[in-house]
């Protein structure tokens, strides 16, 4: 069986969630976290080293609250994403205090991923279905070291990815009748009101999606040499930031779209049914917790996640 890795990255500050580190709020009737069950499904499909992704200072609480647990499990690895981890000659700019996105979150394992890897969000709940898409599909299909980047992504349905209690950002996908991903567009404000799901683009102007239509959820299956083009653009994207902008970010979506369109990235969309659901607002966590313990009714996990 080929090597496969889980790359989880769970250095967001959380700030939405009212402070907290809402990556490892216990959402499980034994304390587990969306991570464990995200974990747990990854190994089950295959997967066979986990590398999580956070910040220096969050190290102390990670290890405690879930790293030593997995530990025990799993091959476990640790990056750091930090806001002042930059290429030399480069620095922050006065007044940032977030990292610079998901695109230098996943530099940050260079050097400890030398096979296929899943990228994740920590604190989204994916559902088995990609898990195992996405693994199979690396292990059987991905050509790892062509000229091409051999991509695939878990394609979620949009209304299967909305929360209750506020705006989501999802990657809006257009897809080519092969199945392959045609462009994908960061999209803002997503929202269902009345019968209508009502979203925003970049600045703030109204734009149309459709519940059916397929979303990124940073759920990306990668090959290794990947990581030399998001060492290679990340200089590029800092030259391009407009003096004064605090709040820029090097966005996996956004770099793997420029990929495409440029020629240089194949990404196959391998639809999942599943229901996402995380915390990204406060309120949401009590949904989380009934969203977990019917899937335990139903027999998707046991009670005790790893016995």
């Amino acid at each position: 069986m080929k090597d496969t890795t889980l790359v989880i990255m769970a250095a967001g500050i959380g700030s939405r969630f009212g402070g907290g580190i809402k990556q490892l709020a216990p959402v499980g009737p034994g304390g587990e976290i969306i991570m464990d069950y995200s974990i747990h499904d990854a190994l089950a499909a295959g997967f066979n080293k986990i590398i999580f992704i956070i910040r220096k200072d969050l190290e102390q609480d990670f290890r405690e609250i879930i790293g030593n647990r997995i530990e025990k499990i799993a091959h476990v690895e640790y990056a750091f994403q930090e806001l002042d981890a930059l290429p030399e000659g480069y620095h922050v700019t006065e007044g940032r205090k977030k990292p610079w996105g998901t695109g230098q979150a996943v530099l940050t394992v260079k050097g400890l991923v030398h096979e296929p890897f899943l990228v994740i969000n920590a604190d989204d709940y994916y559902g088995r279905e990609g898990f195992f898409k996405i693994h199979d599909y690396m292990v059987n299909e991905m050509d790892a070291d062509g000229d091409l980047y051999d991509m695939c992504m878990g394609g979620f349905i949009l209304e299967n990815t909305l929360s209750e209690n506020g705006t989501v950002t999802r990657g809006v996908c257009d897809v080519n009748p092969d199945g392959t991903l045609k462009d994908v567009t960061e999209t803002y404000d997503i929202e269902r009101r009345g019968n209508g799901i009502f979203a925003n683009d970049e600045q703030g102007n109204p734009v149309i999606v459709d519940a059916k239509q397929y979303v990124s959820m940073n759920m990306w299956g990668l090959p290794p040499k990947f990581l030399d083009e998001l060492e290679e653009g990340f200089p590029k994207f800092l030259d391009g930031i407009k003096e004064g902008d605090i709040k820029a970010e090097y966005l996996l979506p956004k770099i793997i779209d420029q990929q495409i369109k440029a020629g240089k990235a194949r990404v196959k969309v391998l639809e999942t049914r599943d229901k996402w659901f995380g915390v990204t607002y406060k309120e949401d966590k009590d949904a989380v917790v009934a969203s977990i313990q019917k899937l335990i009714a139903d027999g998707v996990y046991k009670e005790k996640l790893y016995d």
